[in-house]
């Protein structure tokens, strides 16, 4: 794990005990040195990420009596755990994931912060030894366990992109949750969640006019920035030129004196060439900024390295720009600040507002209607309208159930249940058992406090999707030795983004309502007013053309069908219609060659050089 820690290791051997530790340096550069214990020995952590309030807690800890050796948030840690035990995470504001061993006790504590903003993953063997990691890679190199397919997670993978909760593609490799403690001893373990979001209206705050909610909420936002800006090296900013990094460098050039560097990545096809935003962006707030254009065959030469470094398929065809953009930054900065999480906190994307409307008008409709006057519907309507357009309507109620699982869940799931079906050979399923890709996720509907649609769609996609987007943040940015950091992800802010009334996060057609209002007097009109379009990435036109090679090989190939998972006729059949234009399956087809490539190297063991060598060389001329 050298990428994630270029600067310094660290060893601890003791007993049946041993802690090991990777570092980039960006607090107390000097002195920071882990495994870090406290002044009699006696406990020991080792630590990523950062600790935003840890001078405060410093100040309080030192009033207490602790002496510090250094000038590190990590100390902070170790010292709070002597106070406070496994409840001392509770107080920690930032990004973390952490290990404690307290020699005494006989007791290891990990925990990981409240939004699983850093990675943890962990094996416990039958004989009751605890394998723990930032990367499943250094779990394996261990040898205690055989890396095998774990089919039960198979399912969420092609729905969600990835799998929820605790579950990994690796058979017995658990991920810790956001907001959860694990506790070691003799041999058993204790998981215990001490936080989750919350949507109810905090108590003397229901009555704010949207003016008042504006104001509060940009000044939480301002402190979220200020806080972020913690480091003894120097920072930056991933500029998309969308309006959340814009946000970000707008309250950032308040907060820092003299230019401050921003990075962007394009690739050279107009469609998927966004830079003049970001330069709109730079312009104003007269950043130093820089740019790299990724071509084709650097994107999918760069992919088998990029799920060796992701442990699992790369779920978003935005992860490889950001790698890229993330080794240009490396050449400048150690840090840099980015926009993750302000969509599934303030209903950034269609989806909410499409299934917003969806789910009302199919109550409506589903309480006035049989079901045999709904058949006659669906039926006139396949013989009066062209085929696009049926296709479009089967995405609503009049053809779905007015339930969340089938318009939210199934309508934007990569591949629905109906398609799993038919995809998955019977050999596959009897190793799967229940196939049902949102039982998870159905089950997050319930365990939270919210109670309007949008807050339980909110919640869901904290618990799922943001997840994923945390980690491709994380996992790319530390292959090229870089710190991202997510500010509108920070504790105080999120706590106050999830108890707005909806009408402040989706208001009509107007999506992130109060960070728009907030911004409007600070962002450009045209950042300000431009519509939510992602990351473009065309990788769909790339399959159709150069590199279909790919898809022959890695989707449809001989290899690809000895393995028993994937029904062939299913296969051929989504990319007969991907190429011929009729659909654009590009993200169904994306997963599956993420998949294959995943198997690849983490069943079979195939060489990484060697699949990187072998994708380059395909797609090549």
């Amino acid at each position: 794990m050298t990428h994630r820690g270029p600067d310094d290791s660290g060893i601890y051997v003791n007993g049946n005990i041993g802690l090991g530790h990777r570092r980039l340096s960006i607090v107390d550069v000097a002195g920071g040195h882990q495994p870090m214990t406290n002044e009699d020995g006696t406990v020991h952590i080792v630590f990523n990420g950062e600790i935003f309030n840890h001078l405060t807690l410093r100040q309080r800890l030192q009033v207490n009596g602790h002496r510090y050796a250094n000038n590190s948030d990590t100390e902070t840690i170790v010292h709070l755990y002597e106070e406070r035990g496994s409840d001392a995470v509770a107080a920690l504001s930032g990004m973390f994931a952490f290990a404690i061993w307290d020699a005494i006790q006989g007791r290891l504590l990990i925990a990981r912060d409240r939004l699983g903003i850093k990675p943890l993953y962990y094996y416990l063997a039958d004989d009751g030894s605890l394998y723990f990691g930032s990367e499943i890679k250094a779990i394996l190199a261990s040898g205690a366990i055989v890396p095998q397919v774990n089919f039960s997670a198979l399912p969420d993978y092609l729905a969600n992109h990835a799998p929820s909760g605790d579950e990994t593609l690796f058979r017995s490799i658990k991920r810790l949750p956001a907001g959860h403690t694990l506790i070691w001893e003799n041999g058993k373990l204790q998981i215990r969640q001490y936080w989750d979001a919350r949507f109810e209206p905090e108590v003397g705050v229901q009555a704010l006019s949207d003016q008042e909610y504006t104001e509060r909420w940009r000044e939480k936002f301002r402190d979220a920035v200020r806080t972020h800006l913690m480091a003894d090296v120097p920072l930056g900013v991933f500029l998309s030129g969308g309006i959340d990094s814009s946000a970000i460098a707008a309250m950032m050039s308040q907060l820092v004196k003299g230019p401050f560097k921003t990075f962007s990545v394009a690739f050279s096809e107009r469609e998927a060439n966004e830079l003049e935003f970001a330069r709109i962006v730079s312009r104003a707030y007269r950043t130093d900024h820089h740019e790299i254009i990724v071509s084709p065959e650097e994107y999918f030469a760069s992919l088998p390295k990029m799920i060796w470094q992701e442990d699992e398929p790369i779920a978003h065809v935005a992860s490889i720009p950001l790698y890229h953009v993330a080794k240009l930054a490396a050449q400048h900065v150690k840090v840099v600040l980015t926009g993750e999480g302000s969509d599934e906190l303030l209903a950034g994307y269609g989806k909410y507002r499409t299934t917003v409307y969806n789910l009302a008008c199919g109550g409506f409709y589903h309480r006035w209607t049989t079901a045999g006057m709904r058949r006659l519907v669906r039926g006139g309507l396949s013989l009066a309208l062209p085929s696009r357009v049926e296709e479009k309507l089967q995405r609503t109620f009049l053809w779905r159930d007015a339930t969340i699982e089938q318009l939210y869940f199934d309508n934007f799931a990569v591949f629905s249940r109906s398609m799993q079906e038919r995809l998955l050979t019977p050999q596959a399923k009897s190793q799967i058992g229940r196939l049902d890709p949102y039982l998870k996720v159905h089950d997050l509907i319930h365990a939270t406090d919210a109670r309007t649609i949008l807050n339980k769609l909110l919640y869901a996609d904290l618990k799922t999707y943001l997840h994923e987007l945390l980690m491709k943040q994380d996992q790319m940015s530390m292959a090229a030795s870089v710190e991202s950091r997510v500010p509108f992800l920070d504790w105080g802010l999120v706590d106050f983004t999830t108890r707005l009334p909806d009408r402040m996060k989706l208001r009509g057609w107007t999506t992130k309502y109060v960070l728009r209002q907030a911004m409007k007097d600070m962002l450009p009109r045209e950042i300000l007013t431009r519509p939510k379009v992602g990351f473009p990435v065309p990788v769909g036109a790339w399959f159709r053309g150069k590199f279909r090679h790919i898809i022959d090989e890695h989707v449809l190939g001989e290899r690809v069908r000895e393995r028993g998972i994937l029904n062939h006729a299913a296969l051929e059949q989504l990319v007969a219609e991907h190429n011929s234009n009729r659909k654009d399956h590009f993200q169904r087809l994306w997963s599956l060659v993420n998949l294959e490539l995943w198997l690849r190297q983490s069943i079979d063991g195939d060489p990484v050089a060697e699949s990187v060598a072998h994708v380059a060389r395909v797609s090549g001329p």
